[in-house]
Order: structure tokens, then sequence, then C-alpha cells
């Protein structure tokens, strides 16, 4: 599984460039704290995440979109990764993507009492070899652009009641924040001094929640930004972005 010293050394430098540009972004906001950088690894080789992980890049959390996938990949590579499921969730996958997934660390695309009570009953049935921590981390996925296409509840009501749902309702699990993947022209459009709505409309959502259920705003993280927009996402106090292409290049098409 090795991979080759000229695709290592395009990752790393790959990586290094993007965590330059979120120091940058960082010291430009001054904020306190740079953001987690989830590198998303879907439909990439085993060999191309070992390669970030064990060389001098270090880099510990990755980001998958499909189950098989990602329990795949978590059962041949070390156990000292952190992983992230990032896409939709299939509330016929919940029980088995908690239970089943190796040093599983969060679940970022929660969007809806079933699954978060399908995920809480597949953390309390996990055994002790698969890893993780007492309780595992979920972002509430907030549909912040309004399109159909769309995953996610709506950022007013929904995303309290969601929220309140899994802190009253799901002892297995931590509230971690809420996520969005916003509208595409919105993305594309974004820059440090452009902000983009769907990051305002988050970090609103947030501050709601906060509010209502009377939580420290430090405890609920914002996960957006992604290749094309994370600086954008960075200077509107993102603490998590997920960067794949600008890391490990495009992508071939998913096998059907």
């Amino acid at each position: 599984m090795p991979p080759s010293p000229a695709r290592t050394t395009t990752l790393i430098d790959n990586l290094f460039s993007v965590r330059s540009l979120i120091n940058s972004a960082t010291s430009k906001a001054s904020l306190s704290k740079q953001p987690r950088l989830v590198a998303v690894s879907k439909l990439k080789p085993a060999s191309d995440i070992l390669a970030l992980h064990e060389s001098s890049a270090a880099h510990m959390h990755f980001g998958e979109n499909y189950l098989q996938e990602l329990q795949e990949k978590a059962r041949l590579l070390p156990k000292s990764i952190k992983w992230h499921f990032i896409g939709g969730l299939q509330s016929n996958k919940a029980l088995s993507l908690a239970r089943d997934t190796r040093a599983l660390w969060a679940v970022e695309s929660v969007d809806s009492e079933k699954k978060a009570s399908l995920l809480d009953k597949g953390w309390g049935q996990r055994k002790p070899e698969m890893g993780g921590e007492e309780k595992l981390r979920v972002f509430v996925q907030v549909n912040t652009s309004g399109e159909e296409s769309k995953s996610g509840v709506d950022p007013n009501g929904e995303a309290v009641g969601l929220c309140r749902f899994i802190l009253d309702q799901c002892p297995r699990l931590r509230l971690q924040g809420l996520m969005t993947i916003g509208a595409i022209a919105r993305s594309k459009a974004t820059t440090p001094d452009n902000e983009n709505e769907d990051f305002i409309c988050l970090r609103e959502a947030r501050d709601r929640v906060v509010a209502e259920l009377g939580l420290e705003g430090a405890q609920l993280e914002l996960s957006m930004g992604m290749s094309s927009d994370f600086e954008g996402a960075v200077a509107m106090g993102s603490n998590e972005i997920r960067v794949g292409t600008t890391i490990f290049g495009g992508r071939p098409p998913k096998s059907p």
C-alpha cells in the first residue's frame, strides 16, 4: 500500500500550502485558534491517506462520504486516524456507521431525530476494539441555502429542535456544532472580503441555538468552508474546514 515518493511529495506540498493559507486567514481575522482541517479523501486510495498521516505532515483528520468506503479504509489504516463521516446519512446505515466504523471521530451530517437516535444506539453497541471516545461527536447539518437538492434542517426552529433533542435524548452523543454545504454559486463568489450568505446564516443559526438552549457560544462549533471558499470561511470564524480536491486533486467518477 505504500504511496510513490513523487505522489507523497505532491500531497505533502498541497497540504502544507492549504495550511499556510489557513494560517494567513487566521492571522488576518485576528483569531486566537486555527480551525481544524479535515482532508476529504473520498474516492482516493488508502495510500494517499497514509502518505499524509505517517509523513512529516502527520495529518490526523480525514473525511469520507460513503459508508462502505469509510469502513474499508478504517480497517486498513492506522487506528490513530480520526475519521469524519461527512456524506449524506441514510437512516438504514446510521446504526452501522456508529457501531462498526473503527476510529470514528465525528458524524457531520445529522439532519433528523431518527438518525440521531440510531447513532446513539449504535454507539452504545460499539465494541471497545473499535476505538472512539465515550461520546460520539455529531454536527447538525443545516440547509442554509434553501435548495431542495441540499440535505439539512431549517436554520430556524428545526435546527434548535434537533439540537435540543440530541442534548436531551441522546446520552451517547456529543453535540459538537452545526455544519453546512452551501450553494455552489455563493461558494465560488466567496473571498475573505466578500462574505458568503450561507456562512452568515450558519453563524446566526448557531447563535440562535446557543441563546435558546442556554449554551455557551464556544460549546458549538461551525463546520463550514471547502476547497473553493475556505479562506472566506476562516475569516467568518469557522472552527473546521473540509478540503478535498485542493489537497488530493480531482476525483474519478464514483462507480455505480
